[in-house]
């Protein structure tokens, strides 16, 4: 691969769904509370696999627009930004392609010393040298957003996983490329222990299984990864274009907040390019390819109703835990989908309401009982 190279469809998707989320992310952090006066002293974003600035067809790269939307964010008048206050740090390995970044954000944007906020652009590795310039920034006990955006490989050491999930308030994202699922047998197992934190924690892929069976079963041993490395919450889900091969991302958070903010940011996510967000738990219906389709169609997403009924394999529950499962175990949906995906399993006969009276947020589900014969 040369110094630039062609956007691809599920890149373009994924940067709006970044986009989508930082627009969210940089006021909740850098506003001042009214409640409480208070406003953090230090924020700090690590784009550890910075690219060269722009694609073949002159597309902004990530930390472009990383930058230009925070610099013209609506809010940016109550933000406070200062260079003490808010980091910018980019990490790209290839020499040529971290010159092309430097000359790309200083034709963008003029000198980066003359910023409001402060912007580190080094030449290094991301599992190797993440840590040491977080260190540097003194970052740490104040937010970290951690973008691990790689496409082919990721061989980040899930110590630096685990050194961002105990700060507080901190967040992963952590981008798989569709070659790393093809070619991660070949990678050496010291490298894949270093990702998934021991020989113990990961098996090589059963080759009986079909390809969609095995990303799934590796996606899920790298999300049970974060949450051993001491992320609360975690999200695990393939990005599909119209056009193209997916992506695979799975996201870490301490926070609810985080999760609701992250799914917010799917569901307005701009479907022209036919994009859609699949989660690892369903294998029946493909997806639509318009990520509010479902909010305004008469009945609910297949795809809900699998995973409502998965929930209550595991017992009884109340429509307000099923709820908070969907938040916290599933890709795209919110607790709020929880009472119309019931409402509906319960006209078909699929799911016994165990409470007298009225469907509400408190009534208790279960699934019916088997007849005997």
């Amino acid at each position: 691969m040369g110094v630039l190279w062609k956007l691809e469809p599920a890149t373009a998707a994924k940067h709006r769904l970044y986009q989508r989320y930082l627009d969210a992310w940089w006021p909740i952090l850098l506003q001042t509370s009214q409640k409480t006066g208070y406003a953090r002293p230090r924020v700090t974003l690590l784009d550890a696999f910075a690219g060269p600035g722009r694609y073949e067809g002159r597309e902004p790269g990530s930390p472009v627009f990383i930058l230009d939307r925070l610099l013209n964010h609506d809010a940016v008048d109550r933000m406070n930004l200062s260079p003490r206050r808010v980091h910018l740090v980019f990490i790209e390995k290839d020499r040529a392609r971290h010159a092309h970044l430097v000359a790309e954000l200083e034709a963008r944007f003029g000198p980066v010393k003359d910023l409001p906020v402060r912007v580190e652009v080094r030449r290094g590795e991301a599992g190797r040298d993440s840590l040491a310039v977080l260190d540097e920034l003194g970052a740490w006990g104040n937010p970290i957003l951690g973008i691990f955006d790689s496409w082919g490989s990721v061989n980040v050491p899930l110590g630096v996983m685990s050194r961002i999930a105990h700060n507080r308030s901190s967040e992963v994202i952590t981008t798989f490329g569709p070659n790393w699922f093809s070619r991660r047998e070949e990678l050496n197992a010291d490298t894949l222990d270093t990702v998934f934190g021991g020989r113990g924690f990961w098996t090589p892929a059963d080759a009986e299984l079909r390809s969609d069976e095995r990303w799934r079963v590796w996606l899920h041993t790298y999300r049970d990864a974060l949450r051993r490395a001491g992320f609360g919450f975690q999200l695990q889900f393939q990005l599909v274009p119209r056009t193209g091969q997916p992506l695979y991302l799975v996201f870490g958070t301490g926070s609810p907040a985080g999760l609701k903010a992250m799914k917010e940011a799917m569901w307005k996510v701009d479907d022209r390019d036919g994009e859609s967000f699949r989660d690892p738990r369903t294998r029946g219906a493909e997806p639509d390819g318009q990520l509010d389709f479902f909010q305004l169609a008469e009945h609910s997403d297949p795809d809900l109703l699998e995973l409502v009924t998965q929930r209550l394999v595991l017992g009884t529950a109340t429509v307000e835990e099923i709820g908070d499962w969907l938040l916290r175990e599933t890709t795209r949906w919110m607790p709020k989908h929880a009472l119309k995906a019931v409402r509906e399993l319960r006209g078909d006969g699929a799911v016994t309401l165990q409470s007298p009276g009225k469907l509400t947020n408190k009534s208790r589900i279960s699934l019916p009982a088997p007849v005997r014969s």
